[in-house]
């Protein structure tokens, strides 16, 4: 008996499948295989994932990722702009996840927090949150169903939380791994995000009196990553006890600091030997 065919699947079906293929096979790949996986690949459904690739045309050299490569054939007239425009613009404003590549254009910027008015989670690259470091917080408040964002930096991080407080009444997590979490930081954290639900600092530096801080401030935390951090050891009793009430919390392999920050700290030491 001969089985089923790929083009005869239900609708619904298929923009479930497409909706997790990634968007280079279903700019590139999915369109071109039969009438029905065209079709399918224009529902908006299928492109409520935004997840752009980090590089597409950086500082105008073409970066080897897959879709780069792909689209260098129209490298003449390919416009940054006009591309994430127009993808952004296929999910009809039905977005619920969007991670922008890190050439992404203040324009385009502006036009995908305005087409996104449904967006839950949001990535911002490191090179992406220093170049726009000064627009993001202006566009929190286009995203009032936000409840997850992650931060490659700490760049106006203040500010971006602050209008997270005021905008975002459904936010529940921080995603921040391998960041500067200074004082400035943690007191942004507990007075925009107290009732923050996950916090993920894994591989941050953040010191034992700001760590304190935020055990203390922010209350309702179900689970907090300070796995393989730098700046409080993974067994100190305070913060354990601190952390009790915590369901999930881990911070195996933190320390209290580097070896090569000892071994600086050393060479500065004055020894009297003049």
């Amino acid at each position: 008996m001969e089985g089923r065919k790929w083009e005869e699947l239900n609708m619904d079906c298929l923009v479930n499948v497409f909706r997790r293929v990634g968007m280079e096979s279903l700019l590139l790949d999915v369109p071109f295989v039969c009438k029905s996986w065209y079709k399918a690949s224009l529902d908006p459904k299928s492109w409520e994932r935004l997840i752009f690739p980090k590089y597409i045309k950086p500082d105008d050299i073409w970066d080897n990722s897959p879709l780069g490569e792909r689209l260098m054939e129209y490298q003449e007239s390919f416009s940054v702009t006009a591309f994430i425009k127009s993808v952004v613009a296929r999910s009809q404003r039905r977005a619920t996840l969007l991670r922008l590549p890190i050439c992404c254009t203040e324009e385009a910027l502006e036009y995908a927090a305005n087409e996104s008015p449904s967006l839950k989670v949001l990535h911002l690259h490191y090179h992406l949150l220093f170049k726009k470091s000064t627009i993001i917080p202006k566009l929190i408040s286009k995203w009032k169903n936000l409840e997850m964002l992650s931060l490659g930096s700490t760049h106006n991080m203040e500010e971006i939380l602050a209008q997270i407080s005021l905008h975002c009444n459904n936010f529940i997590m921080l995603f921040a791994p391998g960041i500067y979490v200074g004082k400035d930081e943690a007191t942004a954290i507990v007075t925009s995000l107290p009732n923050l639900k996950y916090l993920v600092l894994k591989g941050s530096t953040i010191e034992w009196e700001n760590l304190v801080m935020v055990l203390q401030g922010c209350k309702e935390l179900l689970r907090l990553d300070v796995r393989q951090c730098i700046g409080f050891e993974e067994d100190d009793a305070e913060i354990l006890a601190l952390a009790s009430h915590i369901p999930t919390f881990m911070c195996e392999g933190s320390i209290l600091y580097h070896y090569d920050d000892e071994l600086l700290s050393s060479r500065d030491v004055d020894f009297g030997l003049d």
